[in-house]
């Protein structure tokens, strides 16, 4: 080993890699009680809410807003739970559960909803499928039920189904 010298630890280690960017997915966001956020937040994974938002909200994932927490502005995720206050529209593309102690006030675009008993909601609903074709179909109204027409002779008498008489005038209990 002459003339070879002999490298310290830290210089045989291979450098660090640049960590991979987390996706966020597992990533929860929490507004907290008596945090005040105006701006719109943004991310892949969950946004809590159980604070104040002013401004719009997106989750790649989910919105949760606690029974305490209050939004003024839109929020546009895959699947929503709201508990407390909404002032503003909610685009849920999967999923809304608008639980008992919820008040929303605006438009909610979902597949799927759930609605319990003692929800508050002023508002337009929207449930449709978006990838499915968009057709109109005209209601279908039932037949309406026609009256009955009473067969008259010439004469003025009506047509009891009996035989006509010798002479045509028709006899009454056909008879």
């Amino acid at each position: 080993m002459i003339g070879r010298s002999k490298k310290a630890p830290e210089e045989t280690r291979t450098p660090m890699s640049k960590p991979e960017r987390d996706t966020g997915d597992a990533a929860i966001s929490l507004i907290a009680p008596g945090m005040n956020i105006v701006g719109d937040c943004e991310t892949e994974g969950t946004i809590r809410v159980e604070g104040r938002v002013e401004g719009t909200l997106k989750a790649g994932k989910s919105i949760v807003v606690g029974r305490s927490g209050e939004v003024v502005g839109d929020i546009i995720t895959q699947d929503c739970v709201v508990s407390g206050r909404v002032s503003g529209n909610i685009v849920a593309e999967s999923r809304l559960e608008l639980q008992a102690t919820c008040e929303i006030q605006g438009e909610i675009r979902s597949r799927r909803v759930q609605l319990d008993e003692g929800a508050r909601f002023n508002g337009q609903l929207h449930m449709e499928d978006p990838s499915a074709p968009r057709t109109v179909k005209a209601a279908e109204r039932p037949a309406a039920p026609q009256p009955a027409a009473a067969k008259v002779d010439f004469g003025g008498a009506p047509d009891l189904g009996g035989a006509p008489a010798p002479g045509g005038a028709p006899t009454p209990g056909g008879a």
